[in-house]
């Protein structure tokens, strides 16, 4: 019965009772490596999927190698991208790692071009599988997070081009230094609260 003290509710029920389907809200779920996991006790957060629907999860970093390592042992054998960005002022410093399950599509591939495979041709939608794992730290806390060198030596250039650009620490990188910019440079260009030095100062830096 109708809220006579609440003519909102009251009206919302009578346009229910006529026959009127309110809007269902849908609720994402977690996607089938988030879940996988989850089930192998591995601790994540799962973020919702990108505009192409490539599955997102957070990692504290201490966990970061551990999480990789299970996920190349399942197949995601390929670093596909490397990277950093920057939330803005007053946010978080990211890292992220984009991994493919490379081998499967190609031993998919292989079967399907063999002339005497019986298996159909692969469809040109095809995609191979992707995870994409971030890293959120504070801009103002410890910015080290474990490298993944150890499991895929891809990771080589584009650690040091994320450490260069944003700050960022690659604890275990054999080569620590910056990629892009002179060693002697002050601060990180890409961070979006970055000072860019004058002209005199650049000079120096060279």
């Amino acid at each position: 019965m109708p809220d006579p003290t609440n003519p909102e509710a009251g009206a919302l029920a009578g346009t229910t009772a006529a026959g009127t389907t309110a809007a269902a809200i849908t609720v994402a779920e977690p996607g089938p490596v988030s879940q996988w996991l989850t089930a192998q006790g591995f601790e994540h957060e799962w973020l919702e999927a990108d505009h192409l629907g490539v599955e997102t999860l957070a990692v504290e970093p201490l966990f970061l190698p551990l999480i990789a390592a299970a996920l190349k042992a399942s197949g995601f054998d390929y670093l596909q991208c490397q990277g950093g960005y920057d939330e803005g002022p007053g946010g978080r410093l990211v890292s992220f790692y984009q991994l493919v399950k490379l081998a499967v599509l190609a031993d998919h591939v292989a079967l399907a071009s063999d002339p005497a495979g019986t298996c159909n041709p692969l469809p040109a939608t095809a995609r191979p599988e992707q995870v994409r794992l971030k890293v959120f730290l504070e801009r103002d806390g410890d910015l080290t997070i474990p490298s993944l060198y150890g499991l895929y030596r891809g990771a080589d250039w584009q650690e040091r081009e994320t450490f260069d650009m944003y700050g960022i620490h690659y604890a275990g990188h054999p080569h620590p230094k910056r990629l892009l910019m002179p060693e002697d440079w002050k601060g990180y260009p890409l961070r979006k609260d970055y000072v860019q030095p004058d002209f005199y100062e650049m000079q120096d830096a060279y």
